[in-house]
């Protein structure tokens, strides 16, 4: 009876493993509104087996999405190496849309177009709480116009990530033209006074709740 036991574990456990590969293959490849029952039989399970490891689909999408949310920590990280401010700030963005235009369930966790749940919420907040200090760095060392501020990096961020996905099939590296075109429009040098204050943050997460 303990080795039937123990043999049961050890089928949940693949079981489990196999599901989360074929989801993050799916949602990568799909969004994640990936049908579910197709992920079941790329992992070569029933959608049953499926519900009994992740009742739902946000339960599923938390086992998978806030480690890839943690690229932007990565990212920031990896960015925070470079010498010259701009060249980091600049080298942050491009990498994490590098890693958005391969993987749209990533898109999709980045821009919310899936209920935010704690799990990715956290994962949010501290991959933003490093990317802060790029643009410390950039608007103290005067290469970044000094109203630039978390806002309006993430809108920033959503925007392109929508343009990445609605161009992805016809034009995949366009993104990469109009990311240089708003950051020129980011230097000091090209500053000049805007005629409204940034979102707040409030404002920033109902916004990318109403434009899905």
């Amino acid at each position: 009876m303990a080795e039937a036991r123990e043999s049961r574990r050890r089928d949940a456990t693949l079981n489990r493993e196999r599901l989360l590969a074929a989801a993050g293959a799916t949602f990568a490849e799909s969004g994640v509104n990936a049908p579910l029952d197709a992920i079941a039989r790329r992992a070569g399970v029933s959608i049953g087996t499926l519900y009994n490891h992740f009742p739902t689909r946000a339960a599923l999408l938390d086992a998978i999405y806030p480690e890839r949310v943690a690229a932007l920590t990565e990212a920031a990280r990896a960015s925070s190496a470079e010498a010259d401010s701009w060249r980091a700030f600049r080298g942050f963005l491009i990498q994490i849309f590098e890693l958005q235009s391969t993987d749209r369930g990533l898109n999709d966790a980045m821009t919310q177009r899936y209920p935010n749940t704690p799990a990715l919420s956290a994962a949010c907040e501290r991959g933003f709480a490093d990317v802060a200090g790029l643009l410390d760095r950039a608007r103290a060392e005067g290469t970044l116009r000094d109203d630039f501020g978390m806002a309006d990096l993430a809108l920033l961020i959503w925007a392109t990530s929508r343009m990445i996905m609605a161009t992805v099939d016809v034009a995949p590296d366009a993104w990469r033209r109009y990311l240089d075109l708003q950051l020129d429009g980011l230097r000091s040098a090209a500053a000049h006074p805007l005629p409204v204050p940034p979102m707040t943050a409030e404002q920033v997460a109902a916004a990318m709740r109403g434009g899905q």
